[in-house]
């Protein structure tokens, strides 16, 4: 608890009252809290400064070349899940004989030339198979690798 009067935040301190010690306010009150100095004094870090943030440019080696071939990356990547996905579901309907021939021909020729677009665009990117396959961590690889 602080003594009143102590800046720190006392009921007749800049704070107002007890419990609102430094919160600034809406309406301009007073002085912004520093939660995290705050703790640091708590615990007897005098060493403790709040760190530097530098503009995200210093941060990243940002080039044209990276950008473009990383946007490309996860846009080819969210349209070879969904091809395998249209895939998967058009085996699943040949092997229910939902299906005409005519139908089967088509779905067919429609995703052998989407493969060859797909193959033909990591190509220009300068991309591999595996490239678009995203490593998500625990829940293992995004795209299935059979």
């Amino acid at each position: 608890m602080t003594a009143p009067g102590d800046p720190a935040g006392g009921p007749d301190g800049p704070g107002g009252g007890a419990g609102t010690a430094g919160v600034g306010r809406a309406g301009g009150g007073g002085p912004r809290r520093d939660e995290a100095a705050e703790l640091a004094a708590a615990l007897g870090d005098t060493r403790w400064q709040p760190p530097r943030v530098t503009p995200l440019d210093r941060r990243l080696a940002v080039d044209r070349d990276s950008v473009e071939r990383g946007l490309a990356s996860l846009v080819l990547t969210v349209i070879e899940l969904l091809r395998q996905l249209m895939e998967r579901q058009a085996l699943r309907r040949v092997d229910l004989g939902d299906l005409t021939e005519e139908q089967v021909e088509r779905i067919g020729t429609t995703l052998m030339a989407l493969e060859e677009q797909m193959t033909g665009l990591r190509e220009y990117f300068g991309l591999t198979p595996e490239d678009l396959n995203l490593d998500l961590g625990p829940l293992g690889p995004l795209l299935p690798t059979d």
